[in-house]
């Protein structure tokens, strides 16, 4: 006996439940007509999108989907559908998953471990179920599951005491560097230990500081992959079983670490854009490797006739700067405008002058000059509907090395959790593409170029040292002295905690990024403003 099971790898609109149906529709049509599937699996909480956050709070929310769900089993015949929704019963919430066939909810189950740690509040607005669900399909007994069931011992295996003779787990699993290996290695292990057949099907696409990348994937009962989807695409795939067996399949190839991340951060920047509607994109150009960095992905991501570059130079720009990021912005065929801030900045401190006269001049006057380029770029943003790009990467971020209401400014952060020795590896990597970033900018000292001859080492260790040091207390949450003790001078450590510690006002006040790293600030990492604690 066989059956055709199609994996629906998509991209949903969190709240958007009409255009979600309208997906999921379109979907198990192809599936059926196109490629000949049974039955359709789509990815976690497939309704609402994921992660909802607190729409799961609103009662008209949850009835609205909960009606979709009665409704879309009557929207699509001869073929068998496996959606996520929230479910309501009584008084509490179930993140469920619902079998639809002919017109009825064939079975429904309730997810059972409920993640709580990192980017994930699920013990916030859901119930956990405490059994397994099995249903007949075609012959066929099948289990199903939802995301963090099947990394944890003893669900599959509850599965298959149940009677299940292959398994379904639908899943929101975000994406972070390495994660995808992880994911595999944690499920084909469950599965060889349990000797039954698994579908994994995961969202795609990106949602405000997350990105999930999809790489859906079934595994046979020896724990081998035999198909898996391709990475950060939507794509619908059917995986035939004969005898409850997966047959041999397809295996897209995985990125590697660079490439992936550099994909995530495509998408992120593509999928906000999209979802909330802008017209394009807007950044600041500065001849330097971060916003070259940003200018790449936005094309990549939205195409160069809806990005737009503006370099706003000042007495202290270098001539090299101007030069390389007009080369960059023809190299990759943006529009582009050159506005010189001098004309606000000499109007900001004459207004000042008065107040100012007594005062020696210090970070104010620089940070002046980060506040002319901010008016300016928001002005041009709110004129043209276009996102304004902010292009701080999360060294910077990490020890405040930014200006509130300057070069913070924007509306999204893409390498907003990018170290900065991974900018100079994602800028590499995008030039074996094609080369659009110049050379010069890789290997020049980065500079904010607000006083001169200014650099970056002025005021901060050098990034190979300062990087290795923030990834330990940030990512790790390792002392001070763990930190020196793995080897780094107790004066790099000390500057580098104690910036960490006195900067999260700013990070607070920063627009959201993509995360691309275990722990990111934000979502992952939740600290108070008002706070005693000094990690030196």
């Amino acid at each position: 006996m066989t059956l055709k099971i199609a994996l629906a790898q998509t991209n949903f609109l969190v709240g958007n439940i009409a255009a979600n149906v309208d997906n999921i529709v379109n979907a198990a049509i192809h599936a059926r007509d196109e490629l000949g599937a049974e039955l359709i699996v789509f990815p976690e909480l497939t309704l609402t999108g994921y992660p909802a956050e607190d729409l799961l709070l609103r009662a008209d929310f949850i009835a609205a989907a909960n009606n979709a769900l009665y409704q879309l089993a009557d929207l699509v015949a001869g073929i068998a559908l496996v959606v996520g929704f929230p479910e309501r019963d009584g008084d509490k919430l179930y993140n469920s998953a619902a079998v639809l066939h002919q017109g009825a909810i064939l079975a429904c189950y309730r997810k059972r471990m409920l993640p709580n740690y990192g980017v994930f509040d699920e013990q916030r607005y859901f119930t956990a179920g405490n059994q397994p669900c099995v249903f007949e399909f075609n012959g066929t007994f099948i289990g199903l599951t939802i995301c963090e069931d099947v990394w944890k011992d003893g669900i599959i295996e509850d599965n298959q005491q149940a009677g299940a003779e292959l398994v379904l787990t639908l899943n929101a699993s975000p994406f972070n560097s390495g994660k995808i290996h992880q994911r595999e290695a944690v499920i084909c292990t469950q599965v060889k230990a349990a000797r039954i057949p698994l579908v994994y099907v995961n969202q795609v696409g990106g949602q405000d500081e997350l990105i999930f990348d999809g790489a859906s994937f079934v595994v046979d009962a020896d724990g081998e992959i035999i198909f898996r989807a391709e990475e950060f695409k939507e794509q619908i795939s059917v995986v035939e079983f004969d005898g409850n067996q997966p047959l041999k399949n397809t295996c897209a190839s995985l990125y590697t670490e660079v490439s992936s991340e550099y994909r995530a951060l495509v998408l992120g920047i593509k999928d906000y854009v999209r979802k909330n509607g802008f017209q394009g994109a807007i950044l600041g150009l500065s001849g330097g490797i971060d916003s070259a960095l940003v200018l790449a992905l936005a094309v990549d991501a939205l195409g160069a006739d809806h990005v737009e570059a503006v370099l706003l130079p000042s007495r202290y720009t270098q001539d090299m700067s101007n030069e390389d990021a007009l080369l960059e912005a023809q190299l990759l065929g943006v529009k582009h405008h050159i506005i010189p801030i001098e004309p606000a900045v000499n109007a900001f401190t004459g207004m000042l002058a008065d107040i100012f006269a007594n005062s020696a001049k210090d970070a104010t006057e620089e940070n002046i000059q980060a506040r002319s380029r901010g008016v300016i770029l928001m002005a041009l943003s709110n004129k043209q509907g276009k996102l304004l790009l902010t292009t701080g990467n999360k060294s910077e971020m990490s020890v405040g090395y930014a200006t509130l209401y300057g070069d913070m400014s924007g509306g999204f952060a893409p390498i907003k959790d990018v170290p900065k020795m991974l900018v100079y590896q994602l800028a590499r990597y995008r030039n074996t593409l094609s080369a659009v970033i110049p050379e010069r900018v890789i290997i020049r000292p980065p500079s904010a170029e607000l006083a001169p001859d200014q650099v970056d080492a002025d005021s901060l260790p050098p990034y190979e040292v300062l990087d290795p040091i923030l990834e330990r207390y940030i990512e790790k949450d390792q002392s001070a002295d763990d930190i020196i003790a793995a080897g780094f001078s107790r004066e790099d450590v000390a500057r580098a905690i104690s910036l960490v510690d006195r900067n999260e006002y700013k990070r607070r006040q920063s627009p959201p990024g993509i995360r691309i790293t275990g722990r990111a600030f934000g979502r992952d990492r939740r600290y108070p403003i008002t706070s005693g604690y000094r990690g030196i």
